[in-house]
């Protein structure tokens, strides 16, 4: 086991030398104290010590082992990843940068930095009624994304593939308004973002299914021939109330890209995401640990929490509403690259409509309604159950509750302290068959700041 935890070192070395100069005492006694984490956890072999070494590897800190699902149909990525946090008297700031590559060739690799106001001496959680500033780069190489056209309507014969790569550089921000005591039960934030988005789309010739330009042009796939930079600014509200058992996250997002090098590209999007989450039993935590990774619940702490072996009932039901529209004027279009799927999974590997193929219908206006069940079985581990209702449309005027397709999917769930959920799934329901989909969520690779690929 002491071998794993060398290679596993080698590959998290790349990411934290650069600021192993500027903090070296430091990061020396956090590095020592990791070492010997490691060294209780992994140093003698047996069975009953696998799961205990795998989670300190891949959780810990400074440095842990990066795995996760990269975008669908780009494979498993593995790498590092670098976390470092500081408290000032009104400030805690951490900064931390992974890199991981896939057997597929895709890579993404990043840099991220949090920055957390808080006034009062209280120690900061997942989820906090404090400022939070969030700084960011982040390049990501994808080599397969199915395109099948755009429209409802489409059919598995316009199935072609193309590869993406895409640069993110930006900034975003949470403001908590708790000074009017009268909403402060709403739990009211306001949003921001102000981000550059720079995108390559090149063609894949090395699969079985034609390459996106041999099918498509510049008219049927909005923004194929050249795709200019993007500056992208983004404002919006959300309202996290809490009663009795029943949560709500209602998000409101107004999104405005402009191009400055082509103006027929610029474009607004509107976003309403409603959603409803019923805890069965009061303590049910099911839900909150979805966006719980190492880089959140390691900072501050010696590690993360570990792996529940307790038999108490968790479980919820949840319901959501999502709604999107783009708005063009005169000759300007939405590129299809930044235009959002339903099918599968999307490109931030999102499930919706799971019984279909990955990005199976795109387009620039979306509803999707979804209902969801799951409920813990022994430990981490848990069933849900999942149906799905939704469908794209070129025109806002065509979006609408009917021709809505279908999908429902079950499976097993994994949720383990700090360590991100994962989800085995069967889908079925659909008119195009049934798909199998696995998903590591992301919190395990890097940044809890990532921003949206679309």
């Amino acid at each position: 086991m002491r071998m794993w935890w060398k290679i596993g070192l080698l590959l998290l070395v790349p990411c934290y030398l650069p600021m192993a100069w500027s903090q070296e005492s430091a990061l020396k006694g956090e590095l020592r104290r990791e070492g010997e984490r490691v060294s209780d956890a992994c140093g003698s072999f047996s069975f009953k010590s696998i799961p205990s070494c795998g989670y300190t590897l891949f959780t810990d800190h400074p440095l842990h082992i990066a795995a996760g699902s990269m975008p669908p149909q780009n494979g498993f990525g593995l790498g590092g990843a670098f976390v470092w946090s500081k408290n000032t008297e009104n400030w805690r700031m951490s900064w931390d940068a992974d890199a991981v590559g896939a057997f597929s060739d895709a890579w993404r690799a990043g840099a991220y930095m949090k920055m957390v106001h808080t006034p009062h001496p209280v120690k900061i959680q997942a989820t906090h009624p404090y400022t939070v500033f969030n700084l960011y780069a982040q390049s990501i190489s994808l080599n397969k994304l199915n395109f099948f056209g755009l429209g409802n309507n489409t059919s598995l014969a316009g199935k072609s593939v193309f590869g993406m790569g895409e640069t993110i550089v930006g900034a975003s921000a949470i403001k908590p308004v708790f000074e009017v005591k009268a909403i402060r039960w709403l739990n009211l934030s306001l949003l921001g973002e102000a981000n550059g988005r720079f995108v390559n789309i090149r063609g894949n010739h090395g699969q079985s299914v034609p390459s996106i330009e041999t099918l498509y042009t510049n008219a049927t796939a909005p923004g194929l021939t050249s795709q200019p930079g993007f500056a992208q600014l983004g404002e919006g509200i959300r309202i996290k109330p809490a009663i009795g058992n029943l949560q709500l996250n209602y998000i409101g997002k107004f999104q405005q890209f402009f191009a400055p090098s082509n103006s027929q590209n610029s474009f607004l999007r509107w976003t309403v995401d409603l959603d409803h989450t019923y805890s069965l039993y009061s303590r049910s935590q099911s839900r909150g640990s979805e966006t719980l990774g190492p880089d959140s619940c390691a900072q501050g702490d010696d590690k993360c929490p570990e792996i529940p072996h307790t038999r108490n009932l968790d479980g919820s039901v949840g319901v959501r509403l999502l709604l999107s529209q783009s708005l063009t004027s005169g000759t300007s279009v939405v590129p299809f690259y930044f235009q959002q799927t339903l099918g599968g999974q999307d490109i931030n590997s999102a499930l919706s409509l799971g019984s279909y193929q990955d990005y199976r219908f795109r387009a620039p206006n979306l509803l999707l309604l979804q209902e969801a069940f799951e409920h813990s079985i022994w430990g981490p581990f848990g069933l849900k159950f999942m149906a799905d209702q939704g469908r794209v449309s070129l025109t806002r005027d065509d979006l609408g509750f009917s021709h809505l397709k279908h999908s429902f999917a079950g499976g097993l769930t994994l949720r383990a302290g700090g360590f991100p959920m994962v989800s085995m799934m069967f889908a079925w329901g659909g008119s195009e068959g049934h798909h199998n989909i696995f998903n590591m969520n992301t919190s395990l690779l890097g940044g809890s700041a990532r921003p949206l690929l679309d």
